[in-house]
Formats: C-alpha cells, structure tokens, sequence
C-alpha cells in the first residue's frame, strides 16, 4: 500500500480529492491548519511524493530567510523524485502586481538557484549566481517551465501576426502579456525508504 503524501499546499477553497490539503487559514476548511512559513512542518522526513503549490508560493517568504527555510521544508519531506507543480503569476502582470499579499516574485531563474548541478557548473564558469543549492544543501531540477499568455497575444501568435521572438521580446519588456508560470520541478536525493509514513497511525 502506498503510504507517501500528496500535499496541496495553500489549499484556500480549491482543495484537492486525494491531497493532504494544508492551509493556514480556516476559511476553506483544509485537512490540515499550518502556517508555511512556521518550519519545520509536521511531515516526516522523504514522506511526501508530490506537492501542489497553486498560486501559493508568492504568498510566502517576504523575509528571505523564511524563504529559504520554506525550499529546505520541501526537500527535506519529499522523497527522491517527487512531483513539485509550482502554478504563480508572472511578475510583470497586474495579477501580481495589484495584490498586496504577494510578497515573493518566484520564476524559473530564481528556482534554478537551488539546483547543485547548475552552482557547480556556474562556479566552473565563474559566473556570480548565488550558489543557493550549496548553501543551502537541497537539490531540485526543473522538469518543465511553461510561461501562459494573455490569449488576445496568444491569438495573434497562432495567427502569424506575431513570431515567437518578438512576442519573447514584448514579454521581457510589458507588463500584462505573460499572466503566469508553471514550473514542474523535482528533488535529486537518495530514495527513500519505501515505508515512509506521514507520521499519522
């Protein structure tokens, strides 16, 4: 019998059949009252095989601090190769930009700091990214990053009234043209002991 998790994290009203879904407040009515930002989480060591962070993450870690120790929450209860679906709107969309409990800007550039493989080989090339992944001592690897568009632009591109780089471009210097990111990423770790529990009898 699979006894690993499957958390949504930051529930709000949209939980999820089959997750565990934690939120901080009682509102939605979550399995599970947890503030995020309050570590260590009551999750078990390599106990979880997938994370829903659904418009969640920009919520947390105004403090940087926070920050890091919520990235170091998410490696330590995940077992190796556990699916992390990070869904978070696009910094230079009103989305983020109008909502005053958004208090993170999260890409795929910034996850890609926590990567080991990409510190080392950027320390090879002497390039001067914050080595996190070391510092910090987790390992994720992105899988995926899919960028969405407002659909008017999306349209002209499938029209051919826009290319693929000038529309690269228009998202690099607008706001209000890509509206979100989902980033799919994954812990590198030492598998976990199949038997792994959530702690609960």
């Amino acid at each position: 019998m699979n006894k690993f998790l499957r958390l949504n994290l930051g529930s709000g009203v949209n939980k999820m059949d089959g997750y565990v879904n934690v939120d901080k407040f009682d509102y939605g009515k979550p399995d599970i009252m947890m503030d995020l930002e309050q570590t260590p989480w009551q999750f078990l060591d390599d106990s979880v095989e997938e994370i829903m962070l659904n418009h969640t993450l920009e919520h947390l870690g105004k403090d940087t601090q926070t920050f890091f120790a919520i990235i170091k929450e998410m490696y330590r209860v995940c077992k190796h190769d556990a699916l992390i679906e990070i869904n978070v709107p696009h910094p230079r969309h009103d989305h983020f930009i109008n909502d005053p409990t958004h208090v993170r800007i999260v890409t795929p550039a910034l996850l890609d700091l926590f990567s080991k493989k990409n510190c080392l080989m950027w320390q090879e090339m002497g390039v001067p990214n914050s080595p996190l992944a070391l510092y910090l001592d987790v390992d994720f690897q992105i899988e995926s990053s899919i960028v969405n568009i407002e659909k008017k632009y999306l349209e002209e591109l499938n029209a051919g009234k826009l290319t693929k780089d000038e529309l690269i471009q228009m998202i690099d210097t607008f706001n209000n043209i890509a509206t979100s990111y989902k980033i799919i990423m994954r812990p590198v770790k030492q598998k976990a002991d199949s038997s792994a529990i959530s702690g609960d009898d």
